[in-house]
């Protein structure tokens, strides 16, 4: 599939969905140090080269706002306590206007853990923490991520139309997800 780059919004962050983890799993809060969690899980999921590449670019984005993660960014661990999932609940904005919007913020499941119902939890945790300083939210994503993007449209996040490229990649998702998107 062509990877297209793809924004989406939720204009409100009331009633979100709510999901367990299945026994084994707990989520927890970014303690220092966790950086090199982060950049392994993303590292395992090729948003990045190899861990180095993600940690440094975990420093240069959060780096400066290292406090801050410890209330944003979450991990999901297995039962000996391996982090194998994170997201965070960051901020951004989404159009260029200045106003700030929550934004869920680097969503990765370790490949062998996937598929074991751990996105939902951990995005329903990630959207309660935004719920708690924002008022509606983003996200960005790529085509090549449909099944992830399917549940973000379940979620109540919509698509966010910036130019032309956004048709074509919402129709290919609407046929690879065989779902009408854009209405």
């Amino acid at each position: 599939m062509k990877r297209i780059s793809v924004k989406m919004v939720r204009k409100d962050l009331l009633d979100i969905p709510e999901y367990s983890l299945p026994t084994g799993f707990r989520i927890r809060l970014f303690e220092k140090g966790d950086e090199h969690h982060w950049a392994k899980v993303e590292a395992s999921v090729d948003e990045f080269k190899n861990e180095e590449a993600a940690l440094e670019h975990f420093n240069k984005e959060f780096g400066p706002y290292i406090d801050e993660m410890s209330t944003r960014c979450i991990f999901i661990e297995n039962k000996n306590g391996e982090v194998i999932g994170t997201t965070t609940g960051w901020y951004g904005g989404l159009n260029g206007d200045g106003e700030i919007s929550g934004r869920i913020h680097w969503v990765g499941v370790a490949p062998e853990y996937q598929g074991k119902k751990l996105s939902k939890p951990l995005l329903s945790a990630a959207m309660n923490i935004l719920a708690d300083r924002h008022s509606k939210a983003y996200l960005t994503s790529q085509t090549t991520s449909y099944q992830a993007i399917n549940m973000y449209l379940n979620y109540g996040f919509e698509p966010f139309i910036t130019g032309p490229s956004c048709y074509e990649a919402w129709s290919l998702l609407e046929n690879i997800l065989n779902r009408k998107i854009l209405m």
